[in-house]
């Protein structure tokens, strides 16, 4: 049934055990979840960060890392602005 109804759904989250069993949480596969309409739900700069993101998690070895990771960068930002300036400013450092 999940597999009919898969296409027709916005958003996906896939859930991960090995994050749950280590108390990691959200225990979601951060690199397997995704929306489709991301351009509606972002203006442009925003957008490009959210990809430049997807990028960064995408290069990780496992989804423990890439959440890791996620975690320590949404800690050192007081907003989600800043979350995402933050990451455009580690993409332009890495270019």
């Amino acid at each position: 049934i999940f597999e009919e109804f898969k296409g027709t759904g916005n958003m996906e989250i896939v859930l991960d055990r090995e994050l749950a069993e280590r108390r990691i949480w959200p225990a979601m596969d951060v690199r397997r979840s995704s929306t489709r309409h991301e351009e509606k739900l972002f203006e442009r700069e925003a957008l490009e960060a959210v990809v430049q993101l997807h990028r960064i998690l995408a290069n990780t070895k496992d989804n423990v890392e890439a959440t890791d990771q996620l975690i320590k960068l949404l800690k050192r930002t007081p907003t989600n602005a800043a979350f995402l300036e933050s990451v455009m400013a580690r993409t332009r450092a890495t270019v």
